[in-house]
Parts: C-alpha cells; sequence; structure tokens
C-alpha cells in the first residue's frame, strides 16, 4: 500500500472514530432504525436524481446496499440506543477486520499473508485488552448488536470488492438508495407513528439542534468522505490489505467519546490503542522480497529493455497492488463490468 493511500486510510479511520459520539448525538432525538432511514434518505433523493448508477449488475448493488447500511447501521445503532457507550461501540464494532479478512478469504479466496496475520493478531489482543477492560460498563446485549453489525459491516467490505465499481464514489452514493425503505418499513412497525411523528415535530426545535448536527456529520463526513475513500482502497487493494485500518477507529472514537462526553480513557486503554496501531502499520506494510543471488545475477546478464516495465507490473499484483495507485485499482474494477450496460 502508497504511502498517501496509507494516509487516506487514516483519515477514514478518523472520520469514523468521531463518528461515534455524533451518532451518540443523533440518537438523543431520532430513534435508531428511523435514523438509518433518514441518513441514507438525504443521500439517495439527490443520488437518484444526479449521479450515474454504477456499472454493475443490480445483485451486487443490492447486496452492498443490504450489508453496510441496513445490517451494519441498523444493529449499531440499535445496540447504542441499548446502552452500548459510543467509546465502546467503536471498539466492539473493529470485529469487523477479523470478519472481513476471514470471508474473503473464503468467498473471494484472498490469500492471507504471514505478515497480515501477525499484524491483524496483534491489533485483535490489544481491542480483546480494551474490551475486558471496558466490559463492566455495557452489558451483554448491546455487545452482540454491535458485534452483528461488525459482521454486516464485514460483508459489505467483500461485497464492495466483489462489486469492483470502476467509480467507487458511485458505489457508495448509490448504496444509499437500498436502506431507506426497509428501514422505514422497520421503524413503522417497531418503534411506532407516534414516535415517528413527534421527531419530525420537534424536528426544527433548539433541543434538536445538537442531533441535527450529529445527523449532518454522518451523512456528509463519515457516509460521502469515508466511504467514497474506504471503497475507493477496496477497489484499489484486497481485502485483507485494507480491512485492518478499521481497527484504528476504536482508537480515535475512545479519544473523541472523551473529549465528548468525558468518557476517560485511562492507562491501559492509550497502551492497547497504541498497540492497536502499530500491529494495523505492521499487516499494511508491503515488503519486496529480495531476489536470490543467481537470480539477480541472471537478470541483470538480460537486456533492460522492456524488462523493467514487465517485472515491476508482475511485482506488485501478488502484494495487493502496492505502488499501483488508482490505475490498478480502475483496471480491477473494469474487468468484472465487461458487458454491463451502462
Amino acid at each position: 500500500m502508497s504511502p498517501r493511500d496509507r494516509l487516506l486510510a487514516l483519515v477514514v479511520a478518523v472520520c469514523w472514530g468521531v463518528n461515534f459520539p455524533m451518532t451518540a448525538l443523533a440518537l438523543e432525538h431520532f430513534p435508531p432504525f428511523l435514523l438509518v432511514a433518514v441518513r441514507f434518505a438525504l443521500l439517495a433523493v439527490p443520488t437518484l436524481l444526479l449521479v450515474p448508477r454504477p456499472a454493475i449488475p443490480w445483485p451486487r448493488l443490492l447486496m452492498v446496499g443490504f450489508a453496510l447500511g441496513i445490517l451494519q447501521f441498523g444493529f449499531l445503532y440499535l445496540g447504542m440506543e441499548a446502552g452500548m457507550p459510543s467509546g465502546l461501540a467503536s471498539l466492539v464494532l473493529q470485529a469487523s477486520a477479523p470478519f472481513t479478512v476471514v470471508i474473503a478469504g473464503i468467498w473471494l479466496r484472498e490469500r492471507i499473508t504471514r505478515r497480515q496475520a501477525i499484524g491483524i493478531g496483534v491489533a485483535v489482543l490489544a481491542l480483546a485488552v480494551i474490551a475486558v477492560h471496558r466490559s463492566q460498563v455495557a452489558a451483554l446485549l448491546p455487545v452482540v448488536l454491535c458485534l452483528c453489525a461488525a459482521l454486516g459491516w464485514a460483508l459489505g467490505n467483500v461485497a464492495v470488492r466483489r462489486a469492483a465499481a470502476s467509480n467507487p464514489l458511485h458505489l457508495t452514493l448509490w448504496m444509499s438508495v437500498v436502506p431507506p425503505i426497509p428501514m422505514l418499513a422497520l421503524s413503522f412497525v417497531v418503534e411506532g407513528p407516534e414516535r415517528i411523528g413527534e421527531t419530525f415535530a420537534t424536528l426544527f426545535t433548539l433541543d434538536a439542534l445538537p442531533s441535527i448536527v450529529g445527523l449532518l456529520y454522518v451523512v456528509l463526513v463519515a457516509t460521502v468522505l469515508g466511504y467514497g475513500l474506504w471503497t475507493r482502497l477496496l477497489a484499489t487493494y484486497p481485502s485483507s490489505t485494507v480491512a485492518p485500518f478499521s481497527m484504528l477507529v476504536p482508537v480515535i472514537g475512545v479519544l473523541a467519546s472523551w473529549l465528548a462526553f468525558d468518557e476517560v480513557p485511562d492507562v491501559v486503554e492509550l497502551v492497547a490503542g497504541v498497540v492497536v496501531v502499530g500491529g494495523v502499520l505492521y499487516a499494511s506494510r508491503v515488503v519486496r522480497a529480495v531476489p536470490e543471488r543467481g537470480a539477480r545475477s541472471a537478470a541483470e546478464s538480460e537486456p533492460p529493455a522492456g524488462v523493467a516495465a514487465e517485472v515491476g507490473t508482475a511485482g506488485v499484483v501478488p502484494q495487493g497492488g502496492a505502488g499501483t495507485g488508482a490505475a490498478t485499482g480502475a483496471a480491477a474494477g473494469a474487468a468484472p463490468e465487461a458487458g454491463v450496460r451502462r
């Protein structure tokens, strides 16, 4: 993974980490299923009018929207309303990273390197330390709901990789078309029309202002910016390379919740957070193999014309596209779309 794309992955982690206290603010006024419906409806309307549909089959688009929109956020918001603190929610949701690696290995036959396994293992152990340390602040049901959200996120990661859209931002926007109607129907059944009516009747009051700010952050920053960058990275690199960066989100989430709600982290959480960062960076680093002496001598004896480019191309593909940038992502995304009517 190139240094520039590592930086973009870190930006996504910050956007999503701050997203947790912002979501907690939004949930102070909106019930969870209605919040999911409103969040994606605000994106779906302009998307349908202005954004071309990605040139991928409808079933793949529906799968991305179902996994990332309905499963992930439906369970996450329900868990947070059930009592999961925003900082701890940001931690538990990062189980999506090992879920993604396992699902990608089974579904897409992606190879897990030894470095990735070690880095993810170290980060997971550090996350487990934080989880055990903070398990007293949350009941079992909210934790289970957030784990279900993590599984939805993992399925969405792999679905995005399989969709291989040539324009990741268009995929991010068009996936928002899927959740609004199903989640609004669930809201009517579970939360009731009275609560929905009261939510909208008091929407423009001063008390609802923090929730509106939280909702706008969720829509514009966490969804448009965050998922736009995330899907671009998934279209460029294997899921097992990108997914470990999601483990940085709880570090930012815990710190942001500390600033917003005085959820004070202690030394154990801070040290474990540093270990999470180290594990992610270790897993994402690409080590170029040094050719053996005989192979290097043979390579040097051949004409340089055309060979360097050929070796350079062959060398980056098994490493997950390191150093190829957006061109590799576009090439990888274009192949599955051949023959799909735009």
